[in-house]
């Protein structure tokens, strides 16, 4: 499956399938929440809550990519990323784009 973030692939022709997308929400657990609420405090990366980002981006696409794929889809175009806090500690991250398949 290729992916990419813009409208079209060189030298390919396509078939436009529809929009695909992958979501998920993602916590880490109340220990966690603590400690990077203190690092808040002296600064710096708040390592947790990165890999945690981290692995929703992954899963969100692995999904996205699954719906593709049921599509029939070859790749998928104008690839997007959204992410919104749902709660205090707790994010949701969608991937989307347009699947297509390629003509021959």
């Amino acid at each position: 499956m290729i992916l990419v973030n813009t409208d079209y692939i060189s030298g390919k022709e396509t078939e436009m399938l529809g929009l695909v997308k992958g979501s998920t929400i993602q916590s880490k657990n109340i220990g966690k929440d603590i400690t990077q609420s203190f690092k808040t405090l002296v600064g710096g990366e708040l390592k947790a809550y990165t890999e945690m980002m981290d692995e929703a981006r992954a899963l969100a696409t692995k999904r996205m990519v699954a719906e593709a794929e049921a599509l029939g889809a070859d790749a998928v175009l104008n690839v997007r990323y959204s992410s919104a806090a749902v709660m205090q500690g707790a994010a949701e991250v969608m991937a989307y784009g347009t699947a297509v398949k390629f003509r021959n």
